[in-house]
């Protein structure tokens, strides 16, 4: 019995499901090993781009079978990846693939990709969890799916029930092509609170969950393991950019230096977590853009105020021209960690004279706001700095829900996210990366905060755990402390 602090809507890959990989019910062509070393998966090798870059050609593994007993080959990869491309779909998952023009089936066990342009990455995209070709037969939206909630994969487990609201259970898959996991079932508990998931815990009804860092401290010490993992997922500040505050150039500056970054892990992580100035996480280290960085500086946040005309009145919020500064800052009201966080945020920009009006709201109720009012926001991927950062930061994507919610606009930043995209030498890559962050380090359009670590809890139950940088997106049919939990076995 494991605890899960969300509950997924659809269970379809093409609607972001396992969206980094490491699913339980769905293989990729591809999959990354706990060093993110990208290794073979459906695809019977590690493919490689053609010479010029715009062309991969996939051979793929044979003998393999869907959880319904009908047999994995090309026309499943295409109808995939066509879907993909199909607007019929409406595939939430299609503007990580900008670069894919089309996909051909050379034969029964070989598919060809073909690129607008060249892109190194491309690799990373090649973990889209496959469906077979008869779930893509009549092109429809795919949000009215009876796949959604009755998956077919051809992944470790398999669904067995899945009771909304409630429980899920898994079974393993036994004709599974990388041998039949030992552990035979997993039943998941949905529980949004996370002390609710905590006193589950104590008491027994679970075997393992995920936790806020410091609730999962108060684990340590007896019969539980507590783990923790470096990760790619940020938290961050939307600024909208029509908003007559957050749009302001000089606020958002000027909070990025109020924000007391390490104040906030070591009194709300319990130290778990490193500080973010940009959405280029620590465990891509090499990418990293020291000169990026913003310092914990509230004095010269009170003069990039001061020079911009936002002035203190009587009570001490600062206002130009009578437009007090002022915003509402939203947060997933059953989210504790972003809930502290956003209350820390306040703290910190009422000591530079900016009043920060917190509401803590469904997510029903978030998103319609997304363009007006400011949200604690999560995000984030360890396997390269485009898949999601390329989304979040460039103008083409202002407004597209949680893709650049702010309509954050800078042109300098575009080029270099263009540029680290087209690039195929590193070296080249790494400079674009670098370039763009100094770009928006000088006109940011968030309020970047800390990459979290993320903290579980479990009995010690098993053989088999392994240590990896989680993206995100994590829990327990994805990426997290079970990431592999098919190689594991029961202690005796």
């Amino acid at each position: 019995m494991v605890g899960e602090g969300f509950e997924w809507e659809a269970l379809n890959p093409l609607l972001g499901f396992g969206g980094e990989g490491a699913s339980k019910l769905f293989d990729g062509l591809i999959k990354h090993d706990a060093a993110l070393k990208v290794v073979p998966a459906l695809a019977a090798e590690v493919p490689a781009a053609a010479p010029d870059g715009r062309s991969w050609t996939v051979k793929l593994r044979q003998g393999v079978s869907f959880h319904d007993g009908s047999a994995f080959d090309a026309d499943d990869v295409v109808a995939t990846y066509r879907a993909v491309l199909n607007p019929v779909f409406a595939a939430t998952v299609s503007s990580d693939f900008p670069m894919l023009t089309s996909v051909e089936k050379i034969d029964a066990s070989t598919v060809r990709f073909e690129l607008a342009y060249p892109y190194a990455p491309f690799t990373n995209r090649l973990n889209l969890g496959i469906m077979p070709s008869e779930a893509l037969a009549t092109p429809a939206p795919l949000e009215n799916s009876s796949f959604n909630s009755a998956p077919i994969g051809t992944g470790p487990y398999q669904l067995a029930e899945w009771r909304r609201g409630s429980t899920m259970t898994l079974t393993a898959n036994e004709d599974y092509f990388d041998g039949a996991p030992a552990v035979k079932k997993i039943t998941i508990v949905f529980a949004e609170d996370d002390n609710t998931r905590a006193q589950q815990m104590r008491v027994g009804d679970l075997d393992a969950t995920v936790l806020p860092p410091a609730l999962a401290r108060t684990f340590e010490g007896g019969e539980f393991a507590v783990l923790h993992h470096r990760s790619a997922d940020y938290r961050t500040v939307t600024m909208p950019s029509s908003h007559p505050v957050t749009g302001d150039p000089a606020i958002r500056k000027a909070l990025n230096l109020a924000v007391n970054r390490q104040g906030m892990i070591d009194a709300l992580l319990a130290g778990k977590g490193v500080p973010a100035s940009t959405p280029v996480p620590a465990v891509l280290e090499s990418y990293v853009e020291p000169a990026a960085q913003f310092p914990h500086d509230p004095a010269e946040a009170g003069r990039i105020l001061d020079a911009a005309g936002w002035l203190p009145g009587a009570d001490g919020i600062r206002a130009r021209s009578g437009q007090p500064a002022r915003f509402t800052l939203m947060y997933p009201t059953t989210d504790t960690v972003r809930k502290d966080l956003a209350q820390a945020v306040v703290s910190d920009a009422k000591g530079v004279g900016i009043e920060i009006v917190l509401e803590g709201l469904g997510w029903e109720a978030i998103e319609p706001r997304l363009a007006q009012d400011a949200l604690v926001m999560g995000g984030g991927s360890q396997l390269d700095p485009d898949q999601v950062i390329y989304p979040l930061l460039h103008s083409s994507f202002g407004g597209d829900g949680f893709n650049n919610p702010g309509s954050y606009r800078n042109a300098e930043v575009d080029a270099g996210l263009e540029a680290a995209r087209r690039a195929t030498d590193p070296a080249e890559q790494i400079a674009a990366v670098k370039s763009w962050q100094r770009a928006y380090a000088a006109d940011p359009g968030f309020v970047f905060l800390v990459f979290l670590d993320h903290s579980y809890v479990m009995r010690q139950k098993w053989n088999g755990y392994t240590p990896v940088v989680d993206p995100h997106s994590h829990g327990v049919l994805t990426w997290g402390a079970l990431w592999n939990f098919e190689d594991w076995t029961p202690k005796r």
